[in-house]
């Protein structure tokens, strides 16, 4: 054993030797008489540090400065050091003021050992205090500073830190890595991790195992599971870490099969297992069903002794609910005791209500109350649908379950609901009702999705079931319409469709037809349809979402083909069931069918007036074909004067068909209507620059900015694994820009070879051409399709949304990429959604 200090090297074997021979304690033994063993006393300190009797150092040190013994810098050291790692902050902080007091705060080792005893304690003012304050320091106590700030989760000071220890010239050492890998790894910063890597190249740590380890864990938190393997494979030496990180890591990127091929290679290896090494692996097994597999790691485990270990216990328990073996599930459960913490809790609870056992989950939600366990968030989510249905009898002999005790009441409605805001005043007229009942607390929820502000009326309707309210169709219909709004998670409405029929709500036609709008809505036209085929009867707010759905989402020949049949039935159309016609008839480009279809809206005995939501449409569906004298005509005869939606409309497909005369005609009314909105502005000045009138674009730029008026950003999103991503063009602050460009040029450079050209006529600046094909091939809707095709599973199909329209080269591009990559995708722009798939679009190109 070679655990000696600098300043004990003299003095080592014999004591060592010495303590090993004594009856007496290390420390009586080391005070029995003479000086000369209070003075080796101060260099065994280190040697008990490292074998971790803490309070055996704090003892000997309190001895030395006792008995009048010399304590030098060493000394001080590694007490400071056992401070930290006894958690003992009065003594610490006594040992501070003595150290200063002997003039020892000034060298480095007291500094250093003073920042990680400051850090260890979370006293992280007080360890960058000293640090600052030190005259002089070294590599380690660069690399205490950072680990403190690691272990304190302030993970953006570590790499702010690393940044000014590198200017400074500081060589870093393999625990600086491990510090800066770790906050790379929790800000998933994946550009810093890459660039930490290379130092660790560079300054040739790439031997270190826990260096690796932490690169495995940074690669895979950051979804870079390929490069993880990577170190992994081409580490000399692995330890259980490095299995367990690489294990884990597969799990947490739902790799569950190539995880369990990686534990089997880890067992045959003779690789030390550990508690983490089955709570990863057991996950994995609940991802894929492997019930089998569990069973074997639940007996491999007890035989090591890690049965009663929590996060064992809370994987074997969703391995069998999840597998529907609920009974095996609670015993596992049962027997976890003080192990069990919320998560346990909330496993057992979503196991019950996942295999159609409300009641259970009822009464599992009361004991944890009972037992003081404090619910999180995802137990109240999961207990949503609990908390609606009936109780059931308590387990427990004795007791009756009260509908109050399974409410989630308790822990008051969200505060967030009574914050100043556009709804502000509804929920304060909502909360004056003392004895709300359910159409009060319908009609606020109507409200909110009137407005879409799906999250405002999930909260209200949370609050509702915590105050033992039960939702009837009305109230299920309203907290569905919210979830058809842009804001809305797309899991979203899908939640409540599953609470709709665990209240047995979801064939009231309130609810079914909302369920149709909100899926046609959110981009699942096929999930809107199976809605609408299994409604056992149908209204005319039914037909009316499945012929707009159908209209919005490209399928125009569909739309009209229900609206053959819905009249064929005898329902009569309205003003909603026509707008959905032309706008079939507009995006199908069957301009003579639309106008037959306006046109019929006239006829008797049911004549319907046109409004000018129709007149759009119909202006819409002559301007897009270039038809601008019928369009003009239709302004014309408008019994009012035509408003912003008609000008902005016209003013569209001028700038698409380059209409510069009639183009500035529609501006300069829309400038008159919305002087303040950039859409005026904006459309003319891309008709001037097509039209390669610069200094025409120019000037209305100049008189943009004279107003204060500020273009909308073009933004698109995609939502990956519940987290949304947005870009703008050209944007490289995301975490993954340098990977997400690669995998971008990879893809255009696919489609080049395949023939597409870039169309920069969609580039609308006076740059050379090559500049043109750049920023062409950087927008937004391009970023986003990049990063779905990077960081999802070959084959998976995307969706993304951009809050503009979309421009002809993105929509070839898109087109061609769902053959290339074997995609199907789901473009949401402005004006519609498009369904690319096998190398065609559901517009057929009338985008």
């Amino acid at each position: 054993m070679n655990r000696r200090s600098s300043s004990s090297v003299a003095y080592s074997v014999p004591v060592q030797r010495h303590i090993i021979c004594s009856r007496k304690s290390p420390t009586e033994a080391l005070f029995l008489s003479s000086p000369a063993r209070r003075r080796r006393a101060q260099c065994v300190a280190v040697w008990v540090l490292a074998d971790g009797e803490l309070r055996q150092v704090l003892g000997l040190f309190a001895q030395i400065f006792r008995s009048g013994g010399a304590a030098d810098e060493s000394t001080f050291s590694c007490t400071l050091k056992a401070c930290g790692c006894a958690g003992d902050a009065a003594l610490g902080r006594q040992l501070h003021g003595c150290s200063a007091k002997r003039g020892l705060g000034e060298h480095v080792s007291v500094g250093t050992s003073l920042v990680d005893m400051y850090m260890k304690l979370g006293a992280v003012e007080e360890g960058r205090r000293v640090f600052d304050s030190m005259p002089k320091r070294n590599v380690v106590s660069w690399s205490s500073l950072l680990t403190g700030y690691t272990q304190n989760g302030q993970q953006g000071v570590v790499l702010e830190i690393f940044g000014r220890m590198m200017e400074e010239g500081v060589k870093p050492n393999p625990y600086t890595f491990a510090s800066v890998l770790t906050a790379s790894s929790g800000l998933q910063a994946v550009e810093t991790g890459l660039k930490a890597h290379g130092l660790v190249i560079r300054f040739g740590f790439e031997a270190a195992v826990f260096v690796c380890n932490s690169l495995v864990n940074m690669y895979s938190k950051c979804g870079l599971t390929a490069d993880a393997r990577k170190v992994f494979d081409n580490m000399g030496e692995i330890d259980s870490v490095s299995w367990n990180a690489m294990v884990a890591g597969l799990v947490q990127n739902e790799l569950d099969r190539e995880a369990l091929e990686l534990f089997r290679q880890m067992r045959a290896e003779g690789a030390n297992l550990t508690q983490l090494s089955f709570a990863a692996v057991m996950k994995a097994c609940a991802g894929v069903g492997e019930l089998g597999f569990g069973r074997q790691l639940h007996c491999c485990a007890m035989k090591k002794g890690f049965a009663s270990d929590g996060n064992i216990g809370t994987a074997l328990t969703v391995v069998y609910c999840k597998s529907g073996e609920m009974d095996e599930g609670f015993r596992v459960f049962s027997t976890m005791g003080p192990s069990r913490n919320v998560v346990s809790w909330t496993a057992i609870i979503c196991g019950y209500l996942t295999n159609g056992r409300p009641d259970q989950a009822a009464a599992i939600f009361l004991q944890m109350r009972r037992e003081d366990a404090m619910p999180n968030e995802f137990t109240f989510s999961a207990m949503l649908t609990a908390s609606l249905s009936s109780p059931a009898p308590d387990p427990c002999p004795g007791h009756k379950i009260r509908p109050r005790d399974l409410s989630l009441r308790g822990h008051g409605p969200d505060e967030r609901l009574h914050q100043p805001g556009p709804h502000r005043r509804g929920s304060v007229r909502l909360q004056g009702i003392e004895d709300k009942d359910i159409v009060a607390w319908s009609a606020m929820l109507a409200a909110y999705a009137q407005v879409g502000d799906s999250e405002a009326a999930v909260r209200l309707f949370c609050e509702m079931t915590r105050r033992r309210v039960s939702p009837n169709e009305f109230t299920m219909s309203s907290v569905i319409d919210s979830c058809s709004g842009p804001s809305a998670a797309v899991d979203q409405g899908k939640q409540f469709h599953g609470v709709s029929i665990k209240l047995g709500l979801e064939e009231a036609i309130c609810v079914s037809s909302a369920l149709v709008t909100m899926y046609s809505k959110k981009g699942s036209i096929e999930s809107a349809y199976g809605v609408f085929s299994r409604q056992r009867e149908r209204d005319l707010i039914s037909w009316n979402s499945m012929v707009c759905g159908y209209a919005q989402h490209g399928y125009g020949s569909k739309s009209l083909q229900l609206f053959t049949e819905m009249q064929s039935l005898g329902l009569e159309p309205d003003g909603v069931t026509f707008i959905g016609v032309i706008t079939a008839c507009t995006h199908a480009g069957l301009v003579d069918d639309g106008r037959r279809f306006f046109d019929s809206m006239l006829d008797p005995p049911h004549p319907i007036t046109p409004t000018e939501e129709h007149y759009a449409c119909m202006v819409d569906l002559y301007s897009r074909a270039g038809r601008f004298a019928e369009a003009m005509e239709m302004v014309r005869k408008m019994p009012s004067p035509a408003g912003a939606t008609v000008w902005r409309t016209l003013l569209g497909a001028c700038r698409v068909h380059k209409n510069l005369a009639l183009g500035r005609l529609a501006a300069e009314r829309l400038l008159s209507l919305e002087p303040e909105h950039s859409a005026a502005y904006v459309l003319l000045s891309n008709i001037y620059a097509a039209a390669g009138r610069w200094e025409d674009r120019a000037a209305v730029r100049r008189l943009m900015e004279a107003k204060g008026v500020k273009k909308e950003a073009a933004w698109s999103w995609i939502e990956v694994k519940k987290k949304v991503h947005s870009f703008l063009a050209g944007d490289r602050s995301h975490p993954f820009s340098e990977r997400l460009y690669e995998r971008l040029e990879e893809l255009l450079s696919k489609l080049r070879a395949a023939g597409h050209r870039p169309d920069t006529g969609f580039v609308l600046h006076d740059v050379e051409e090559e500049q043109k094909e750049g920023m062409v091939g950087e927008h937004s809707e391009k970023l986003a399709l990049a990063f779905g095709l990077m960081a999802t599973p070959q084959g998976a199909p995307l969706q993304v949304v951009k809050n503009l329209r979309v421009c002809g080269d993105c929509h070839a591009v898109f087109k061609l990429a769902s053959a290339a990559e074997g995609r199907a995708i789901v473009l949401r722009d402005s004006t519609r959604f498009h369904h690319f798939r096998d190398g065609s679009c559901s517009c057929g190109d009338y985008w």
